[in-house]
């Protein structure tokens, strides 16, 4: 094996919690090298919902990895499977989207991923699976269907739980797996990425790829990232996550909030540090938890925006935290000087998503109006110019009265 393949695989299995398997992703990345023909390296992506975290960085930033080393990337965006929705995971059957929720989500993940993906022209290929999965006729997945027994389905852990628990699984659901694995038939993919949440469906397409006289794709897993709650994965639904879209000061924010036992965690699946410097930084003995992680929060808001950015956002936060004083660009918000609920006012300004995360937040001492705490959440107030409101840690705002 030459010394490139080796540095190679020692890049790729940075970070990786598993390869299926190692020996042939050697002799992949061998006969890539021999015939310069670059490996097709997939990764699906159902847009059932239209925002992309942390969390799904991880498998994006390895696919990266593929692209820098001369490979190509296809992302298939699963606008077909969506229609089911993948059962990984999940207690209960999702709920099925619309075409026109699914086109929206869509657009929005490409945008998003191309913030770490290389999208210039060789390097990445779009395609959605209703290209070949809407051609299917009933034969066709009659055949697919046989495959795959019932027994190895229960396999899945997923359907296990549900199926001890007396909850019910749609037989519709037993086909996520067959038609993932039969986007990689259809793209002869050479490698196939995910979390690994994803190994059981990855593998039906290595099964899938050998009845079609292919040479079955390599499955890498990556670990699932822990979100800032530090027990939870990054989630939307738990409000646990960074998005990628977040503003650099709220990005670099949520990061100075992590649990300190999830920094090298973190900049090993989110950063290139050299192992030996994360070893550094995530010694509290040589190096201060503040200090590594305001080191991690100017990496990350760097890799979405750019240094300037970065350090702007670090000032800030020392400002406003480490020192306690107001942020010099709190958004102001234009109203009118009568009574109002201060939940409905929350919500006014942005600065909660509903008037009952508002009471929430008021009994849990979390809102302030000109540095005030406030208790009640059936209290009712008049704005005055100039007053400002403060939820969390981070969120602030400053009325001006029409």
């Amino acid at each position: 094996m030459s010394e490139e393949i080796k540095e190679q695989l020692k890049q790729l299995r940075r970070g990786t919690a598993d390869v299926i398997s190692e020996k042939e992703l050697r002799e992949k990345l061998a006969k890539s090298a021999q015939q310069s023909k670059p490996l097709r390296i997939k990764l699906g992506l159902d847009p059932t919902s239209p925002d992309i975290h942390l969390g799904h960085t991880v498998v994006l930033r390895k696919m990266r990895q593929f692209q820098d080393m001369g490979h190509t990337a296809v992302l298939i965006i699963g606008d077909y499977t969506a229609r089911i929705g993948d059962p990984t995971g999940r207690n209960s059957t999702r709920p099925v989207l619309s075409p026109q929720q699914i086109d929206k989500n869509a657009k929005t993940y490409f945008e998003q991923a191309g913030k770490i993906l290389d999208t210039s022209k060789g390097k990445l290929e779009i395609r959605y699976n209703s290209e070949w999965l809407s051609d299917l006729k009933l034969a066709d997945v009659i055949k697919l269907t046989g495959v795959m027994t019932v027994a190895r389905m229960m396999e899945r852990d997923t359907f296990e739980i549900r199926y001890k628990k007396g909850d019910p699984i749609g037989l519709h659901e037993f086909l996520y797996p067959l038609m993932q694995g039969y986007d990689s038939v259809m793209i002869k993919s050479d490698v196939e990425l995910g979390g690994t949440d994803q190994t059981f469906n990855n593998l039906v397409g290595r099964d899938l790829q050998r009845l079609d006289d292919q040479a079955p794709q390599i499955v890498m897993t990556m670990p699932i990232l822990v979100g800032l709650d530090g027990t939870e994965k990054m989630s939307k639904s738990k409000g646990n996550y960074i998005g990628v879209t977040d503003e650099p000061k709220d990005m670099f924010g949520k990061v100075m909030s992590i649990p300190d036992e999830l920094m090298e965690n973190y900049f090993t699946l989110l950063t290139d540090i050299s192992e030996a410097k994360i070893a550094e930084l995530t010694d509290a003995s040589k190096t201060h938890p503040k200090e590594a992680k305001v080191t991690l929060g100017k990496i990350i808001v760097n890799q979405f925006y750019d240094e300037q950015a970065a350090v702007m956002a670090a000032e800030e936060f020392e400002k406003v935290f480490a020192k306690g004083q107001m942020p010099d660009d709190m958004p102001e918000v234009e109203i009118t000087a009568k009574p109002i609920l201060v939940n409905k006012l929350l919500l006014t300004c942005k600065l909660v998503s509903s008037g009952g995360e508002g009471k929430r937040m008021i009994k849990q001492s979390a809102v302030s109006i000109n540095s005030q705490k406030i208790t009640d959440p059936t209290m009712e107030m008049t704005p005055k110019d100039g007053m400002i409101l403060q939820v969390g840690k981070r969120k602030f705002a400053k009325l001006k009265v029409l």
